[in-house]
């Protein structure tokens, strides 16, 4: 009987009790036939579409002969109308015409003196007077080297840059206009203002002469002389105006005061002078923003630093060989990272690397190797947020400075001293 049973067993079943189907399947021969007509129909629309789309486009470019006549209107006072055909004029050939036709070229006068101000001088002479004042700085850093510009402060060797043109320098040399070459060593140099000055054994050297900048107004001309992108293209020469007068810029944590420009200025003419149309040096450029800093791509916006703010700080670097007034916890560090801070599991924070003996971080015992988390509830992870905090406070006063060492915090309560580089 069982056998019966399996021998009767219809196609469809699946031999599963209380899951397999219960019906046989519907037949949807129908669906699928419906389905290819209306792909066909498609299809069709699509085809008819696509001739009517040639022969309208073949209608639209096929000139009319009233599309070649083109109307012109004489100068006299009774109109004329005129009616032109446009013809082609083919080249004659070399075998059956002798070409006489030759470009000529006329004498040219020199360039026109640009005169920008009412007892300025042309641009050509600023360019003369300034050049043999700019030098071109190289360089070398422990992990390749770098370019930037210099002006020559006095006759006897000192020369004013940026101060981010030689951080972390290694050796610096300097290249001066007549192709001589010196070996350049920093007198000081102020993060704050990014101003450096450096000192090159040279008794012979043309100074440039400094303008107020004080009196500068929007729209008055100025030009730029540096090494933009290095020491190829040194001595490049672009004009511009002063485009704003006190602008305040965050640089690394820092507000600096200084001038809008949009004289052309890109990498390696930071260092170089900003000139006014006496051929005076009002400023000292520093940045530019770029359309790599910016999501909407920035054209025509450089800054420098005003020559008001240039000789404040240069007195005191060559006096002194500092800033007076600048604070400091005499903390160096760096940034620790996601892979460290997971891996060792130790919190955010700045890794010193290095702490000033005679501070008072070293003092109450901060070592190498600690971390550094916060200055006055401020968190610190970088040396730009230290700077930044520090220079909030004045010198003389304390400050409270959270510290991480194996596997504890600690707090002390430190002391700023006066950064004398």
């Amino acid at each position: 009987m069982d056998g019966r049973r399996h021998n009767n067993q219809i196609d469809w079943d699946d031999s599963i009790y209380g899951t397999g189907r219960t019906e046989p399947p519907k037949r949807r021969g129908g669906l699928v036939a419906m389905l290819l007509i209306l792909v066909i129909f498609l299809c069709g629309v699509i085809t008819v579409l696509g001739i009517l789309n040639v022969r309208l486009f073949h209608q639209l470019n096929t000139p009319e002969e009233s599309d070649l006549l083109i109307s012109f209107s004489s100068c006299q006072t009774e109109p004329v109308e005129t009616q032109a055909v446009l013809e082609t004029t083919p080249v004659p050939a070399a075998d059956q015409q002798n070409r006489t036709a030759t470009l000529n070229l006329e004498s040219a006068p020199e360039g026109i003196d640009s005169i920008p101000a009412e007892g300025g001088i042309p641009l050509q002479e600023i360019y003369e007077k300034n050049i043999p004042s700019v030098a071109s700085v190289s360089v070398t850093l422990s992990g390749g080297t770098s370019t930037g510009t210099a002006v020559v402060l006095t006759s006897d060797g000192y020369l004013v840059t940026n101060a981010h043109v030689v951080e972390g320098a290694q050796a610096i040399s300097v290249l001066l206009t007549d192709e001589r070459v010196f070996p350049a060593q920093v007198v000081g140099q102020d993060e704050l203002s990014d101003l450096a000055v450096l000192y090159i054994d040279a008794q012979d050297l043309t100074p440039a002469q400094f303008g107020d900048s004080a009196s500068l107004r929007v729209g008055d001309t100025v030009v730029a002389i540096g090494d933009p992108l290095g020491v190829e293209f040194r001595g490049t020469y672009t004009d511009g105006i002063i485009s704003g007068i006190d602008r305040d810029v965050d640089v690394g944590g820092r507000s600096m005061t200084l001038i809008q420009t949009n004289a052309a200025l890109n990498a390696g003419n930071s260092g170089g002078p900003l000139i006014n149309c006496y051929g005076q040096v009002i400023g000292i450029n520093t940045m530019k923003i770029s359309a790599f800093t910016s999501k909407s791509g920035v054209e025509g916006i450089g800054f420098a630093i005003p020559s008001t703010t240039v000789k404040a700080i240069v007195d005191q670097l060559i006096a002194q060989g500092y800033v007076s007034g600048r604070p400091t916890l005499g903390i160096t560090g760096e940034a620790l990272s996601a892979f460290y801070q997971h891996y060792y599991r130790m919190p955010a924070g700045l890794y010193i690397t290095q702490i000033s003996p005679d501070s008072d971080a070293a003092v109450q015992g901060v070592e190498e190797g600690d971390l550094l988390l916060s200055v006055n509830d401020t968190s610190i992870t970088t040396m730009e947020e230290l700077k930044s905090a520090v220079l909030a406070c004045e010198v003389g006063q304390t400050v409270v400075a959270s510290f991480y060492r194996g596997g504890q915090q600690y707090t002390l309560e430190l002391t700023l001293a006066e950064d004398r580089g």
